[in-house]
């Protein structure tokens, strides 16, 4: 059996959006049936600047041998931006391959749930659980004007990440995401209670 989840292993057909029944895939073509590691995936969001990248090393360290610990942006490159919904499906793609090795992802980075839920490769979650971590205004701007040039955080992409630190804040309970401030939380406390949201989730 291949790890690609979208290639059937009897006929080699490859589906655009798979038939997908608990945890079996059904091929399109020729109709064979293999099953596959239902897993959840865990996707630690927000905006720039609330902790993500901090949060991905001590996570990775904390939930070794449990999890599988990744950063979204590794894939943010040049062939990738122009078409941001390939983006997302290819990141679940990745998920659901890791998957297959026994052990959830954790993918930190600025996702929300408009934008994988509608996605084929959605069906390959057992669930996706969101933690968004949000700040005020105020620490934001202050922690993304401190950030290194090279990053080209200026005045206007700042402004439009607050904007959706904001909507995150206000949509969270309509969209089942969970929200953990860390304005004024240490980062070892944050890691606390990621490192608990992610346990308390485990299949």
């Amino acid at each position: 059996m291949g790890l690609d989840l979208r290639i059937c292993p009897s006929c080699g057909d490859r589906a655009d959006r798979p038939i997908v029944t608990g945890a079996v895939l059904t091929c399109r073509k020729c109709g064979h049936e293999w099953p596959f590691r239902k897993l959840p995936l865990f996707a630690l969001t927000g905006p720039s600047g609330a902790g993500k990248s901090t949060m991905g090393p001590l996570l990775a360290e904390r939930l070794a041998g449990d999890v599988v610990v990744l950063e979204q942006d590794i894939l943010w490159i040049d062939a990738l931006r122009d078409d941001v919904t390939a983006f997302r499906a290819v990141w679940l793609r990745m998920a659901a391959v890791l998957h297959q090795n026994g052990r959830p992802v954790v993918l930190c980075g600025t996702v929300a749930p408009p934008e994988f839920e509608p996605l084929p490769e959605r069906a390959f979650f057992s669930d996706v659980h969101y933690l968004a971590l949000v700040g005020t205004a105020e620490s934001l701007r202050a922690r993304l004007r401190a950030r290194p040039a090279w990053r080209e955080w200026d005045e206007p992409r700042i402004e439009e990440m607050l904007e959706f630190n904001d909507w995150l804040r206000t949509s969270a309970p309509e969209l089942g995401v969970n929200l953990f401030d860390t304005t004024d939380v240490s980062t070892e406390a944050t890691a606390d209670h990621v490192e608990k949201w992610v346990r308390d989730r485990l299949p």
